[in-house]
């Protein structure tokens, strides 16, 4: 660590006070590190925050605190009569941004596009194999199999022709990994060998212009002043990373930071006697879930799956954990508010007797170890890992089985789950585009197994069949009847342990203005300021 230069005491209170009382300046509580800033190879929505939020833009958006779709850097669009051609109408004079590593040359055109799409869709693109992970949400919702051809009609039009007709196309092109970058910034740094750059050096169209990342500490963005939908009243955005939810809520009580994301939803009813302090809440839609790895010996057969999950005391989970009234026990991939949900399927009753029964039926040996993967900090899906791990791991070792647990880092997690490292691993999941193919394609299809994005490395042909079709109607009732059908497979093959669907709070200083929980759980800050 670097020494700090002297200074007098005076200076250095005037120093603090003068950046504590800025309302220019937002510090914002998070609560993990992001894995870079080039979306495209990420799923997380802390990386996502932190990049598709503030440095990115998409052809779409959501608007906000809800699931409908707003024009974002395309200011229309056309669809042909057959669903198969979208029509894009750029937005003119946006411009990318300037920093000390790149100056644009010109403004965002349908270059800018094609390459965004290009590098993703083609494995002869120059771009395409410098991703080490490859490109999982593209990969996992068979992005590569929709999309014919992404065309540039003109310098602000793009064209997008699809294979085949699909429902939730449209609001998959809000979600992040269908940002869109600057092609002129990639051949710059092609041409330099600087490609690691876009993920470390970050260029976009977004509110805020990225500064520097200190790993585990901080991000810091300042203010774009030509964002195309005027200037964010906050100067600088500061993320400010702290895994334990007790050290985020400090430093909010402190005023070290204005927002604190993801409060233990004990804490709640505390913050909201605090006179400086407010509460947002919102049954958003997210799904905390224990993925069985599939591929292991013993967890591969189904009978062990369901014993496992039938001697875990969910009630006591969510009770202990999230609070009652906090959440709702997950019966289903995704909640309850959304199309096609199963309400048919039961809740199964917890039988330590039948679960034995299983086991032994299996010829799994007493005393059977298994490993579960969970994070070192709480968030909104899991608000308190340890502990929802050492419930799980009592309740199994009352069936004779051994729980290993290992608390790692949030993104080391999920790269060894991708490997197919654990046994288990305790995860959650916040949707992106309000659709349930976003929960069920990215989640639990064949094409994810094969990426590792399926931790459960689960593929069920007669599910992945349901799931392709849905996608491919338009009609709500029958893609809901797909959905139905499709849950009554999940819930015999039992590849999860549904946990629960939690509610998603923030907690914020009383003059925090501009800020809107969002149902698809991101954060974007380009509208909020401390007043």
């Amino acid at each position: 660590m670097k020494k700090r230069p002297l200074c007098t005491a005076l200076a250095v209170a005037l120093l603090s006070t003068a950046v504590s009382v800025s309302a220019k300046n937002l510090v914002v509580c998070t609560e993990a590190s992001p894995e870079g800033f080039d979306i495209a190879q990420y799923t997380t929505a802390v990386t996502a925050d932190a990049s598709a939020e503030t440095i990115l833009n998409r052809l779409v958006d959501f608007a906000p605190g809800t699931t409908n779709i707003e024009p974002a850097l395309a200011e229309r669009w056309d669809i042909s009569p057959d669903g198969l051609v979208y029509t894009f109408y750029l937005r003119p004079g946006v411009k990318f941004h300037t920093t000390d590593y790149f100056k644009p040359t010109r403004n965002l055109n349908a270059d800018d596009v094609v390459w965004s799409f290009q590098r993703q869709l083609d494995p002869n693109h120059p771009w395409h194999k410098l991703s080490l992970v490859g490109f999982p949400f593209f990969e996992s919702m068979g992005f590569k199999d929709l999309l014919k051809s992404v065309e540039k009609v003109d310098d602000l039009t793009v064209k997008i022709t699809l294979n085949k007709a699909e429902s939730p196309f449209l609001t998959d092109v809000a979600m992040p990994f269908t940002s869109i970058y600057s092609a002129e910034y990639a051949d710059q740094l092609l041409k330099s060998g600087k490609t690691a750059e876009l993920n470390s050096k970050p260029i976009g169209t977004g509110p805020f212009i990225f500064v520097r990342y200190n790993k585990d500490a901080q991000v810091r963005f300042k203010a774009n002043p030509e964002y195309f939908r005027g200037k964010p009243p906050s100067d600088a955005l500061i993320f400010a990373i702290s895994t334990d939810s007790n050290v985020r809520l400090q430093k909010l009580k402190a005023n070290e930071c204005q927002i604190a994301l993801y409060p233990k939803p004990d804490d709640v009813k505390n913050i909201r006697t605090d006179a400086n302090l407010k509460v947002d809440e919102l049954a958003a839609l997210m799904t905390s879930y224990i993925a069985i790895n599939s591929s292991h010996p013993y967890l591969n057969d189904v009978r062990v799956r369901k014993a496992i999950d039938m001697a875990f005391d969910k009630q006591t989970y969510l009770n202990t954990v999230h609070g009652s009234g906090n959440a709702l026990l997950a019966i289903n991939p995704y909640p309850p508010t959304m199309l096609g949900f199963n309400k048919n399927i039961p809740i199964p009753p917890r039988d330590l007797d039948k679960a034995r029964a299983l086991l032994k039926e299996a010829g799994v040996p007493e005393g059977q170890v298994f490993t579960l993967f969970t994070r070192n900090g709480g968030g909104p899906t899991n608000p308190n890992p340890m502990l929802g791990a050492q419930l799980l791991q009592s309740d199994l070792a009352q069936i004779g089985l051994k729980l290993d647990i290992r608390v790692m880092e949030w993104g080391e997690m999920l790269k060894r789950a991708k490997n197919g490292e654990h046994d288990l691993v305790s995860t959650g999941w916040g949707g992106d585009n309000g659709d349930p193919d976003n929960f069920l394609t990215p989640l639990l299809s064949c094409e994810a197994a094969k990426n590792g994005e399926n931790y459960a490395r689960w593929c069920n042909k007669d599910f992945e069949a349901l799931i392709t079709k849905a996608r491919n109607i338009t009609e709500p009732a029958e893609r809901a009847a797909l959905y139905e059908q499709a849950q009554v497979i999940f819930n015999q093959d039992q590849p999860w342990i549904n946990v629960v669907h939690p509610m998603l709070f923030t907690a914020m200083r009383k003059n925090v203005e501009g800020y809107t929980l969002s149902p698809l759980t991101n954060n974007n800050f380009a509208t909020t300021q401390v007043k």
